[in-house]
């Protein structure tokens, strides 16, 4: 079950893991990281909310390299979202979800991120990525074609 403090106790959970990832930006970027403040990688981003909303991580990533699963094209990071997420069709996705990305359309899909919103209503991308560590991004036409996959944290479940 999710876990709430007294700030976000009238916040639906899409609102919470929107500012709880909203909590991880500035971080650095650290490849294989996941430490809010000091170092986290797009994936260690999620990791680090899965323990922040939910506790124990359901399995730890084996060691990786910048270029893991392209030398074998699997897709790791899909299959893992859909074994620990919930898949959610593209066109339903909302904020709070996370989105799986490639970063090109021959490549396997190795980037995720945090769905969210602007102030203004326009979707953004809360992600770490090389040289930028976690910000939050607009999802611009170029970012959005390179969604895959959109998945739900386990948050509503009796």
């Amino acid at each position: 079950m999710m876990a709430r403090n007294s700030d976000a106790d009238s916040a639906s959970p899409d609102e919470v893991v929107v500012a709880r990832a909203r909590a991880w930006i500035g971080t650095p970027y650290r490849h294989q990281a996941s430490c809010r403040g000091a170092g986290t990688d797009c994936l260690g981003l999620v990791r680090g909310l899965w323990r922040e909303l939910l506790g124990v991580e359901p399995e730890r990533p084996p060691a990786y390299t910048p270029d893991w699963s392209e030398t074998g094209q699997t897709e790791d990071l899909l299959l893992a979202a859909r074994r620990h997420l919930d898949p959610v069709e593209l066109a339903e996705r909302r904020s709070g979800d996370v989105l799986v990305l490639r970063m090109a359309d021959i490549a396997v899909a190795k980037h995720v991120g945090v769905l969210a919103r602007s102030a203004a209503g326009h979707e953004t991308l809360i992600h770490a990525y090389c040289g930028h560590g976690v910000v939050e991004s607009p999802l611009t036409p170029a970012w959005s074609r390179r969604v895959v996959g959109a998945f739900r944290f386990p948050l509503e479940r009796d």
